[in-house]
């Protein structure tokens, strides 16, 4: 392989594990859905493994932690691997969760649902 082809397949290397870097920071994406009993998240994990998947509830506060299982003998061709290979997520929730029911999860497809029952404040007042 000649030098330049050499440094061009470093260069593309690099620019595609800075890049895989970003965006383990910034996602993945979130989508929400509120009505007036539940919270629900669609959070998009392609390539994940339901098993390497953790959430975690505290208070408002919803966890995200996921990675993937890397074998060196995939990723020996791989040029450019701009998917991320950890998510470390954490996002303040615009509700009260109810702490008494139970959150319920569903990974499909890479495709994370995730249903948070919501607390009611206060209560409608009959006008007579």
């Amino acid at each position: 392989m000649g030098l330049v082809k050499s440094m061009a397949k470093e260069m593309i290397k690099e620019i595609g594990n800075k890049s895989r870097e970003f965006y383990e920071f910034v996602l993945p994406p979130v989508d929400m859905h509120l009505d007036e009993e539940k919270l629900i998240l669609i959070v998009d994990m392609p390539g994940f493994e339901k098993k390497n998947i953790k959430l975690s509830l505290n208070g408002k506060i919803l966890a995200i932690q996921a990675c993937k299982e890397i074998h060196d003998d995939e990723n020996h061709d791989m040029i450019c691997n701009q998917r991320p290979n950890i998510i470390d997520k954490k996002m303040r929730l615009p509700i009260e969760p109810k702490e008494e029911d139970i959150t319920s999860a569903k990974y499909e497809d890479g495709i994370l649902t995730i249903t948070i029952p919501i607390q009611k404040h206060g209560k409608n007042i009959k006008i007579d």
